[in-house]
Parts: C-alpha cells; structure tokens; sequence
C-alpha cells in the first residue's frame, strides 16, 4: 500500500442488522464497501470492512484521521432485553413509577392491553428515604446510611449497573451525586448513571426510564467501543474515535461510553444528515428522506435542509406503529418513523390469512433464505429476487451470490403454499404488502407532523431504498426521487457530513410576567461552558456555532414547544421577543394564540457544534444524451403483475446528462435502483439519478 503525506484520510463505519457499511474519503475520492454483520462480536466485522476499504483505497491504517462510527448495538440489546442486570435506587414511595408511568392506554380499546416491562424488576427498584421539593428545597436529607444499607442485597443480585433517580433532582442533583458516590465508592467496578445527568428535565417516568436504559447499556456498549478501539489499535488505525449521536452531532468515544443512551438512534440520525447535506446541494428545500437497510426502513421529513428534531423518543413498542406503547427516553433525537421492513424483514401468513412483513428479520445470520447460510424463512430479499430485480450473481458487488432456488423453495413453503400462490406471485404480494406497510408510516409521519408531501422530492438510499423508491412515491403522491452515489451506504457518508456537536439541557422554571433575566442567563452560560468542553475535546480547533432554545407552555397545559433564543446574553428587552415569538410558534402548532395566558418556561437546552463546510455548486448543463443498455432482466412488476424485459443499465457506465425511461434498472455494486413504468430518469452534475414520473418528467 502507498502511505499519503500527511494523513487525511476520513473513514466512517454503520453497523446495521444485516450489512456493516463504511466509506472512505481521502483527496476529493470516496471508496465504499459492504460487509456483512457479525451479530455475536460487531467489531470483527467492522475489522474485517476496514481491511476491505484499505485494500480498495490503497492506503495504510496510519492515513485514516477520524474514524465515525453509528451502531444500532444500544437499540438491539433494550428490544432484546440483552443488557446489564441493573438496579434503580429511587425516591421511598416511588419505586413503582417505571411500572406506573403517566397510567395512559395507548389502545383504549384493547381490553388485554400489552403494555412495556420496565428494564428493572421490581425487586431491584430500592427506595431510600430523601426528598427534594419542587424547587429542589431539602424536605427529607438522604440517608445515607439506608443507600449503604443496599450494597450487600445489590452485591447478592450481581447487579451489573445502576441507575440513580430522585425526585425533583433535575432542579437539585445534591441528593443523587451523594448516592452515586456512596454507590461508587462502595462497588468498584460497578457503573453508576444519575438522572441529573442523563436527563435533567422534569417528568419522572420518563427521566427515570432514560436512566435505567443508560444504566442497562453500559456495560455493553462500553466493553464493545473499547473492544473496537483495541483492535483499531492493534491494525495501526491510532486515530480518534468519535460516535454519532441520535440528535445529529458526533461525540468523543469518552462521552458514548459514559452515556450510551443517546447513541439509540445514531445508524438513522447518519441516514437524516446524509439526506439533509443532499438537499443542500441540490436546494431541495422540501424533502423526504428515505433509508431502507437490511433491518429496517427510516422516513424523515426535512424542511429547509434541515431533518425535524424531538425532544423524546419510543424504543421496545408492544404495539406496532402505536405511540405511546413503548419505554420512553428524554434524549435529544432526529424525529422519524422507524418500522421493520429491510431487505431482511420475515414473511409470513398470519391467523387472518393475510401475507404479513416484518418486524422480525433474518439478519446477517441465518439471512434470507438466497444468502444460503441457512435460513429456512423468506424474506424481502427473497421476494425482490424472484420478482426478477437482483442479478443472483452480482448482488453486493458480487460478493455474495443468491440463490433463487432456496429463495423460491421458502417463499411457497411459507406463503405461497398457504394461500394457493406460486412462488412469484407470493413474492408479489410480499413486495406489494412491505411497500405499503412503508408507505403508511409515511403518511402517518406526516400527519402527525402537519405537513404534505405535495412538492417534495424522495431521496432514496439504504440497500433496498433504491429498490423500492418509485413505488413508494407512488403510494403517497411523490412524483421526484434523487439517488444519490453512494445510496447503498448513505448513513456512512452521512457521519461524515456530521458536525462534532454536543446538546445539554437543564431545567429552571420561569413565567413571563416574573422573568429573572440574570439568572437564566447564568443557566445558560453554565450550560455552554459544559458543551464547548465536550465539543472542545474532538473539534480540533474548529470554528463552532450555539444554538439555545426554551421549551415553553402556556401557564396550565401539559406539553411544550421549542422557541429559538438569541445565542447571546438576553436583555431585558429581548423577553417581550421571545413571548411574540412562542406566540408565532404556537400558531404555526394550533392555529392561533391564547390572549391573555401567561407562559411558562419549564427547560433549557444549549447545542454547541463546529461548522460544517459544504460542498460547492456544481454545473448542472448537459446535453440529454439516450443511455445505453448492458443487457436485460426479467421482471415482474408489482403494480400490474406482469413480466416485461427491462432494460439494465450499469451506473459506473452512466454520463451527465443520460436519459433513460423506465421500466429500467440502473445497478452498481451496493444496490439496484427500479425505475418504474411512467417514470424516467437522467444523471445529473453530481452523478446523482434524478426520477420522474408522468408530467413531472
């Protein structure tokens, strides 16, 4: 391998349920590869990608200068309930707030209503006498003897972590530090999350269930990232490691193993920043972002290049696509709509005897059925092949040859011979069902949010975003998609285009009519100070910029919204601002204010993050020339049910400006781009396929 002077090499790694994906940029270049999963020890296959893209580069551990890295790891063990033996050390008297929570139904019907298992037995939820009021005033001192009093009962559980939380300690931590400590002091070894710091708003059950799921993710995803670490050293790769956040922001690998729980979302978080620098390039201010992997599908809405934020989070639902059936975490996330249907997602015919998809999958081991490394099930894949839309032989770049006999054997097995299909007609109905089943949470993403998708352009990337883009936007009314290169690994990319970036929120209650200007001015100074050391750690110097937002309600209601605050000391004068500004935010939600209501402010929150550099316009003028076709497949379409030859293109062979019509499809190594029956597309500046349908073309 040739070694480059100086090292500038960028590497970012995306561990999904079935494919590890990297990419590489290094002088202008980007290499990409995929492997596949290695559920039982991740990090081998991350080790075994980074050879990969080290052999196709050309280059030497020592030139890689960064490494980014998102991992579902944190997500899977809470699903699977594979984390730590954890305790909860509470408030006497609230020990069954994570069993309680706010006592709502997501289902008011359901007479047998399912509702989440708290990740902490009860057993192991110990009350201590203490008590903080509502402004963080002592009503009961800790006792502290009792918090020692627990150490022989947690030693005797083999309690692997534990979590602290206290009544009202987001507005006093005092009592929850002296436990940690006592705690700490007491187990050695033993990892000790507080609620103040993982969580520091108010709302118990949900600042309780945030720790709890720090606390059972620890141990795991620390011992996996210094595992990583270790091996990264061991290859020569000595440079730092810096992991994506759920919010969009990276952070030191220090801080991911201190609070693991905002790492739940980072695969899909890299997917939103992937879709959002896109939109900038190509001034999409309108946008669904689209990411379908091997596990699951993600959809996005992203307005003004920017992807939509929330403030909470749902992880484990018992009922699928149900808000409010799952365990509930306060962190800062990119809002979307994550449901189970990858290129991995099991097919099955359920009591009612219809064809059901997902969330089950396969995964990297067994796989689908084709991956021929036993799986026995069919699954999206499975369905894509018989339907004509993969080359067995060239599927993954040609790393990983299908098998449509052991694909068509599953597929009647479990479906078709239930239903009196043939093989591909079953495969039909799967492809037509998971569609839909996307579609939907795309619809229901959008109402919930109070928006359309009229005039918004798809882009579709994952391994099978490509594949099931144009039907998709059919479904709900899109009539443009972009694929982007590098679709198959866009989340990777997207870490890439991530800033270093760290948020904290702390809570202080004010009312408009008293607003204490000094004080909430020292709250967010304090609050900056700890972001910029964060960021201080992994921005190298970078520029930086601050973002400050309050989260406010009328004086009365129960939720609030996110008003944007000047990243500045306030002045007396700004505070008449802010009201007219939550006032205008507030209509945007519901319509119009409330005159004559106060409003309260209940939490702060304070990003810092360093800039982000993007890429210059590029020259979009190119005579339409016809492509030409490598040869042809035979396919099935989803829409009318028949077979037709369509034409394949090789997108390596593609210049600006080709134009081709479909039904057509257009391969490349990490995965298929359909383009159906009305639609057509053309390469533009970027080598970016641009789809349109009908009269939008």
């Amino acid at each position: 391998m040739s070694s480059a002077s100086p090292a500038s090499a960028r590497l970012a790694v995306d561990i999904g349920g079935t494919f590890t994906d990297l990419a590489l940029e290094h002088e202008g270049r980007r290499h990409t590869t995929k492997v596949l999963t290695t559920p039982s020890a991740p990090e081998q296959g991350v080790m075994e990608g980074v050879r990969a893209i080290l052999r196709t580069a050309g280059l030497s551990p020592g030139d890689i200068v960064i490494v980014i890295h998102g991992t579902t790891l944190a997500t899977n063990a809470i699903i699977e309930r594979k984390g730590a033996r954890t305790a909860l050390v509470t408030t006497e008297g609230f020990r069954d707030v994570l069993a309680m929570g706010n006592e709502s139904r997501y289902d008011q019907y359901d007479l047998n209503i399912q509702l989440p298992e708290p990740l902490v037995p009860r057993h192991l939820r110990l009350p201590v006498p203490e008590r903080l009021d509502n402004e963080g005033h002592v009503l009961k001192p800790l006792d502290e003897a009792a918090v020692r009093a627990l150490v022989p009962l947690l030693q005797r559980e083999a309690v692997q972590s534990i979590a602290v939380g206290f009544l009202h300690a987001f507005v006093n931590p005092a009592h929850e530090r002296r436990a940690g400590q006592i705690l700490a002091e007491a187990l050695p070894g033993v990892p000790v999350t507080l609620s103040s710091d993982v969580s520091p708003e108010m709302r118990e059950w949900e600042r309780f269930s945030t720790a709890a799921a720090n606390a059972y993710v620890q141990p795991l995803m620390a011992r996996y990232l210094r595992r990583l670490e270790a091996d990264l050293h061991a290859e020569g790769l000595t440079a730092p490691v810096f992991l994506m956040l759920s919010g969009g922001g990276l952070t030191t690998i220090d801080t991911a193993c201190r609070f693991p729980i905002r790492l739940v979302e980072s695969g899909p978080a890299g997917g939103a920043i992937f879709s959002a620098h896109i939109a900038r390039e190509c001034g999409l201010h309108g946008v669904l972002s689209f990411d379908m992997g091997g596990t699951t599908a993600k959809v996005c809405l992203i307005d003004d290049f920017r992807p939509q934020t929330a403030r909470t989070f749902e992880v484990a639902r018992v009922g699928r696509f149900k808000k409010g059936s799952g365990l509930p975490l306060r962190i800062p996330v990119i809002e979307m709509v994550e449901i189970g249907a990858g290129g991995g997602s099991v097919a099955k015919v359920d009591a009612l005897g219809r064809i059901a998809v997902g969330p089950e999958s396969a995964g990297a081991d067994p796989g689908p059925a084709c991956y021929g490394r036993g799986g026995t099930r069919p699954a999206v894949t499975d369905a894509n092949l018989l339907l004509g839309r993969y080359d067995p032989e060239n599927f993954a770049g040609g790393t990983l040859a299908l098998n449509p006999g052991a694909a068509a054997a599953a597929m009647l097995a479990q479906v078709g011979s239930k239903l009196n299909l043939d093989a591909p007609m079953a495969a039909l109905g799967v492809i037509e069902m998971v569609d839909e089943n996307m579609a939907n949470a795309a619809r229901v993403h959008a109402i919930e949010s109070g928006k359309t998708y009229a005039g918004r352009t798809m882009i579709a990337f994952g391994g099978g975003g490509p594949v099931h883009g144009y039907r998709v936007a059919e479904k709900i009314g899109i009539d443009r998609v972009l694929v982007p290169s590098g679709a198959g690994v866009g989340s990777a990319i997207g870490f890439l285009r991530a800033p270093v970036g760290y948020e904290v929120v702390r809570s202080l209650y004010q009312r408009f009519s008293s607003f204490d200007v000094a004080a909430v001015n020292a709250l967010l100074d304090s609050m900056a100070a700890e972001a910029n050391s964060v960021v201080a750690a992994g921005s190298f110097g970078a520029a930086t910029r601050q973002e400050r937002i309050a989260f406010m309600r009328y004086v009365g209601q129960g939720h609030e919204i996110p008003v944007a605050l000047p990243a500045r000391t306030l002045l007396p004068e700004d505070v008449a601002d802010i009201r007219a500004a939550y006032d205008r935010e507030y209509s945007r939600f519901y319509d119009r204010p409330v005159p004559g209501s106060d409003v309260e402010i209940l939490s702060y929150a304070v990003t810092v993050a360093t800039l982000v550099a993007h890429d210059a316009s590029v020259s979009d003028i190119a005579a339409a020339t016809q492509a030409t076709q490598a040869r042809t497949q035979r396919v099935r379409d989803t829409a009318s049910g028949g077979e037709l030859d369509w034409a394949v293109y090789d997108r390596a062979d593609l210049v600006t400006g080709s134009v081709l019509h479909g039904p057509a499809i257009i391969a490349e190594s990490e995965t298929s781009t359909l383009i159906g029956p009305g639609w057509t597309a053309r390469i533009d500046g970027r080598g970016y396929i641009e789809m349109s349908r009908g009269d939008a073309a």
